[in-house]
């Protein structure tokens, strides 16, 4: 069968484009822009992007387009594909009919860390020789690949709550009806299509509804959000987790060395070079999911002690001058907190943290929380903010902090301020869910002409 995607270069309908070519399907696609990490991987894979929608696509005359949920009504090609009564599907639901069907689903969902904790659960099954199929929204350094059709029975997937394409607005985890569910946490995001938690809950409230008797739910313990969505009605086993719990699965020890508890019982111990504690609560999340296919929490612990993380997630990008720059994909401002928590503890309060930020994703480019920011940049030593295509004042909601925070509308003079104040010793802490025009590069560089020419340091 010949497959068209439309909005390949996406995570998670490249994705979808490896696992079709692993079933033995032809697989072509198009997007607005054919950009890496993406490209590169399906360049990798001998699968052609075609750059733009147009309409003379149809002359490909694939057997089925698999249109991802970027694409809308008005999309030239999208308008071509429903005259002529072409059949089309979503990237959720060609995953569910052709690659879940009869396997053993493990979904990660939650506002915050699914990306990580799905390559925890990944990498701790594979470390336990299971040889299981995954799809995450971002690179594991562990695997080198996005998504892979594994062996059966086990298939995790990162479960995202965004809706699934212009005919179905439904999150699209609804179609995977897992065995084993991982909620991690559960807050107000995506401001662009929920008018609020409650319909968030709701979506939430559908996958429970999915999960079979003999299934189980992993909870992150006192999430009022997460125990509202439990309480609409519940048919599964619960465990919970949390670093603190008094029952359930907790942790003891620091973020980057401690010790791993069910039910206040011991069973092993994780030391590892990931920073924060949000990292710990997606390491218990992840030992405890994989336990219910079978792999010992000392095991878990033992692969997770050697898990190489995922990139764009404090990922150190380099050094220059003196100055390390690190790359995450903190956007929303729990993430940029936490983030900023866990870089200030990982490198034990040695050097300023500069934490440098695009507000790039939709709920942030419509202001609707952007009141949290400065709560949220609160512990960075200074805050430099990208305003360049916001409708909002960033240097108004950034006040609060006062003159450890500046707001640029030009990212060449946002590289050039936070040059001219970072000073050996610091850390520059990128933040983005985009590519930020290459920022990281161009920081490393300017310090790194700063440091050769002699340039004096304030």
């Amino acid at each position: 069968m010949h497959i068209h995607i439309l909005g390949i270069c996406g995570t998670f309908m490249g994705g979808i484009a490896a696992l079709a070519q692993a079933c033995g399907h032809r697989v072509t696609g198009c997007d607005a822009h054919v950009y890496p990490p993406m490209s590169e991987q399906l360049e990798q894979l001998g699968i052609r992007s075609i750059e733009g929608y147009g309409a003379d696509q149809l002359a490909l005359q694939p057997d089925l387009w698999v249109i991802g949920n970027a694409v809308s009504r008005g999309n030239p090609l999208l308008e071509a594909i429903l005259d002529a009564g072409q059949p089309y599907t979503s990237g959720p639901q060609w995953l569910a009919e052709h690659v879940l069907a009869g396997r053993w689903t493990l979904a990660v969902a939650g506002t915050h860390g699914k990306t990580t904790t799905t390559s925890m659960l990944a990498w701790i099954l594979e470390h336990a020789g299971l040889k299981p199929g995954f799809l995450i929204g971002g690179a594991p350094v562990d695997f080198g690949e996005t998504a892979r059709l594994g062996e059966a029975p086990f298939f995790v997937v990162e479960a995202d709550e965004y809706d699934t394409a212009f005919f179905d607005k439904r999150s699209k985890f609804v179609h995977y009806r897992p065995r084993t569910a991982v909620l991690n946490n559960l807050e107000y995001d995506h401001a662009d299509i929920f008018p609020d938690l409650t319909a968030i809950e709701i979506q939430f409230h559908h996958l429970v509804r999915t999960v079979p008797g003999s299934g189980k739910l992993l909870v992150q313990a006192g999430s009022a959000a997460l125990d509202r969505v439990l309480a609409r009605g519940c048919w599964s086993a619960v465990e919970h987790f949390d670093a603190t719990a008094q029952q359930g699965w907790s942790a003891e020890g620091g973020e980057q060395d401690f010790r791993v508890f069910w039910q206040r019982q011991r069973q092993g111990e994780v030391r590892w070079r990931l920073m924060g504690a949000h990292n710990r609560a997606n390491a218990l999340a992840a030992i405890a999911a994989a336990r219910h296919t079978g792999v010992s929490a000392g095991l878990a612990c033992e692969a997770l002690s050697v898990f190489g993380g995922v990139k764009r997630r404090m990922e150190w990008r380099g050094e220059a001058g003196g100055v390390a720059v690190y790359d995450d994909f903190a956007h929303h401002p729990t993430a940029i907190a936490t983030t900023i928590a866990g870089l200030r503890r990982g490198t034990r309060g040695r050097g300023r943290i500069l934490a440098v930020f695009e507000p790039r994703s939709n709920t942030m480019k419509l202001g609707i929380i952007k009141s949290r920011l400065p709560e949220a940049l609160q512990e960075a030593d200074l805050s430099f903010g990208y305003s360049g295509g916001l409708d909002w004042d960033l240097a108004e909601a950034l006040a609060p902090l006062g003159p450890r925070a500046r707001a640029h509308a030009d990212l060449g003079a946002l590289v050039a301020d936070v040059t001219r104040e970072a000073q050996p010793g610091d850390h520059i802490l990128v933040m983005s869910n985009g590519g930020f025009g290459g920022i990281h590069a161009k920081l490393l560089q300017a310090l790194q002409a700063r440091s050769t020419s002699g340039a004096a340091i304030a």
